[in-house]
């Protein structure tokens, strides 16, 4: 971690010691939770979605899809839609095809302030053979960090922006109000400037699984895509019951007489951001493999602030709009990612087959008989 703390004026002399680290949800999963559903087309299929995170992919289809299949092609950040990616030397038939993420009801009796909300539930086999694995538990997509913030109907449209969402400048997969009164985001936080200590509060079953918490920030590409995703190490899952796990920055300078001070013009820099990729957990060539279950509940973190915001004489974005026109056109290229594998996933999912079984050609259960007595001269022969 950089040993530097970003601010827009030099005003270390004024505050001395004082502490400037915030407290932020990163993503919150009892927020996940399934509140609508969308329908496949030609089937009776009811896909449960979270309508606060639900993403409408439909603008990037080619013209060949109808209006009613594009309606359809929404996705969103509901527990159900995450995704378990095994590593290669981890990956076979029943390990892709088994590991799976769930909600998870918590009960009511629980002694915990979450009892009777859904928690991320993860079932991962790992190979039991003696050599590394390890399984990366991701959203559906990659999170958005410039998509607007904007109401969905019942049908998971996303509506105009109102006047009150325009003026408030907030982005859809921020916190619904100022992070730092305790409203959760849905994966990210702006104005993110040193990053103190990040918790997760994860249920342990005793297994000696190390986990990390994958995070992206704003250091992109040309092409609008993160440079580097981070990774943190958490500790082991070798206990039983709720617990949080906690990463401190061991280059984190509490004095800021002993920090690097560097100042940056105040305009127009946007916001500097952290979003939540997803975790990883790694099971060692010595420990045992096969079925891993684990719970998770939250994400949190504590950062320095990467700007003092205060009131000044001249809106500079309303007369310029610099920032609004470069975080427009990043919008644009997190979108074109995010269509396109949506889109083609949507068509494998309306090819692939929903019977349970055939249809019947005999009523009397001579077809299911002569099954059983084939079965039974195969396996006299």
């Amino acid at each position: 971690m950089k040993k530097t703390l970003v601010l827009s004026a030099a005003i270390a002399a004024i505050f001395g010691t004082a502490a400037f680290a915030t407290e932020a949800t990163l993503i919150d999963f009892t927020t996940l939770s399934a509140d609508m559903t969308v329908k496949m087309p030609d089937s009776d299929v009811e896909i449960p979605q979270n309508s606060r995170t639900i993403m409408d992919y439909g603008r990037a289809a080619g013209a060949t899809f109808s209006e009613e299949q594009k309606d359809l092609m929404k996705t969103s950040l509901y527990i159900g839609e995450w995704e378990v990616v095994l590593n290669s030397s981890a990956r076979n038939t029943v390990s892709v095809s088994q590991s799976i993420v769930k909600p998870a009801p918590v009960k009511e009796s629980a002694k915990v302030p979450f009892a009777g909300k859904d928690v991320m539930g993860v079932h991962v086999i790992f190979p039991t053979g003696a050599y590394n694995a390890n399984c990366r538990i991701v959203p559906p997509f990659d999170i958005p960090v410039y998509e607007p913030l904007s109401s969905a109907d019942e049908n998971g449209n996303r509506q105009e922006q109102t006047d009150e969402q325009k003026s408030s400048g907030r982005f859809l997969f921020e916190a619904d109000e100022d992070e730092t009164q305790g409203s959760p985001a849905y994966g990210v936080v702006r104005n993110v400037g040193t990053l103190k200590s990040i918790a997760v509060t994860t249920m342990g079953m005793n297994y000696p699984h190390a986990l990390y918490v994958l995070l992206k920030d704003n250091e992109t590409d040309e092409r609008g895509a993160s440079v580097e995703e981070r990774r943190y190490f958490m500790g082991y899952l070798g206990f039983d019951g709720w617990k949080t796990l906690t990463w401190n920055n061991p280059d984190y300078i509490t004095d800021v007489r002993t920090r690097e001070i560097r100042v940056y013009p105040i305009y127009p820099r946007g916001l500097p951001f952290v979003k939540f990729a997803g975790f990883q957990v790694v099971r060692d060539a010595s420990h045992i493999g096969d079925d891993y279950i684990g719970y998770f509940k939250d994400v949190k973190i504590i950062y320095d602030k990467a700007e003092l915001t205060s009131e000044r004489d001249i809106a500079d974005e309303d007369l310029w709009g610099i920032v609004s026109t470069r975080e427009r056109a990043k919008q644009n290229i997190e979108f074109s990612r995010f269509g396109n594998k949506q889109v083609n996933r949507y068509l494998e999912k309306a090819k692939m087959a929903t019977e349970e079984s055939f249809t019947p050609s005999l009523d009397d259960g001579s077809s299911s008989n002569a099954q059983q007595n084939g079965g039974q001269a195969a396996d006299a022969k």
